[in-house]
C-alpha cells in the first residue's frame, strides 16, 4: 500500500532540530502563504507538542517522528472530514506495520495501537470554506527508539521497544511515512470510501469484541464497539441501546 515512484507528500520538507509545534508552524505558514499539498514540517523536538482537545504530546529529543503535513481535500465535503481521519490514522497504521512484529491496530479515533500499547498519534486541524475543507494541517507523533516513558504515560510504547531494542532509522521510516501517507490520501481523493471505511474497521481496536468502558458521567457499560457514525462519534452496544459517543464522551476500561 505505501509505494509511490513520484512522491508529493515530503517532496517539500522543513526540517528543524526544535519548534514548539509543528502544526502550529504549518497553521503559520497556512496564513501568510500558499505552500505546496503535501509540504512537511518535521523537528527533531517539539517544546509544546499537542493531542487530541488538549492534550499534550510528550517525545525525547531526537528518538521519534514528529512532523505535520498540509493538505488541500477541497474534494470533501465538511461533513466527510472524518474520512480523512479515517485515511490518516490507516496511513500511520501502515507505517508503524512495516516495522513492528505485533500486532498494529488504529485505536478510536487517531491514535495507533502496537498490542495493548500506543505508539502513535494524530491531530488534524481542518480550515473549512462554506461546505468543503480548505486545508488541512494534519499532525502526526510516532513513538520510535525512546526506550523510557514516564509513570504518567504508562500506556506507551514504541518500535524499538516492540522491536526487541532494535533501532530504527528515522529517515528512512519518515520516507515510508510520506508513502503511506500519499497512498491512503490518494484512495481518498478517488472516492474510495468504502474500502477506507472496511480497513479502518478491519484494524479498528477492540472492535466488536466485549469491552468495559466509561461515560463522561460515570455509567459504567459492558458492550461492544459497533462502527462510527458519518460524523466520527463512535457507536457502543450495550444490553438496551446502541449510543454514540464524541471523543472524550467515553474511554475503554478493559
Amino acid at each position: 500500500m505505501c509505494n509511490s515512484n513520484t512522491l508529493f507528500v515530503g517532496k517539500v520538507l522543513l526540517h528543524f532540530p526544535s519548534l514548539s509545534s509543528t502544526n502550529d508552524y504549518a497553521l503559520d505558514l497556512l496564513s501568510k502563504s500558499k505552500p505546496g499539498e503535501g509540504t512537511v514540517i518535521s523537528a527533531d523536538f517539539q517544546t509544546g507538542g499537542k493531542g487530541q482537545i488538549g492534550s499534550s504530546w510528550e517525545s525525547d529529543p531526537g528518538q521519534n517522528i514528529t512532523l505535520s503535513a498540509i493538505l488541500y481535500p477541497s474534494f470533501l465535503q465538511a461533513r466527510q472530514q472524518f474520512s480523512l481521519n479515517q485515511a490518516i490514522a490507516l496511513a500511520v497504521r501502515d507505517c508503524v506495520a512495516r516495522y513492528a512484529e505485533n500486532q498494529v491496530s488504529v485505536k478510536w479515533p487517531n491514535d495507533v495501537y502496537i498490542g495493548d500499547s500506543k505508539t502513535a498519534g494524530i491531530l488534524i486541524q481542518n480550515t473549512i470554506a462554506g461546505a468543503v475543507l480548505q486545508s488541512s494541517v494534519v499532525g502526526i507523533g510516532i513513538n520510535v527508539n525512546q526506550t523510557v516513558f514516564p509513570p504518567a504515560l504508562s500506556w506507551a510504547t514504541s518500535l524499538r521497544l516492540a522491536r526487541q531494542g532494535r533501532p530504527v532509522d528515522l529517515d528512512e521510516l519518515r520516507s515510508v511515512l510520506f508513502s503511506c501517507i500519499e497512498a491512503r490520501y490518494l484512495a481518498l481523493r478517488a472516492h474510495q470510501f468504502d474500502i477506507l471505511r472496511d480497513d479502518y474497521y478491519a484494524h479498528l481496536y477492540r472492535y466488536r469484541r466485549l469491552s468495559t468502558f466509561r461515560t463522561a458521567d460515570g455509567r459504567i457499560l459492558e458492550g461492544q464497539i459497533v462502527g462510527v457514525d458519518a460524523i466520527g462519534r463512535l457507536l457502543v452496544e450495550h444490553p438496551g441501546a446502541t449510543e454514540a459517543f464524541y471523543l472524550k464522551e467515553i474511554s475503554l476500561s478493559s
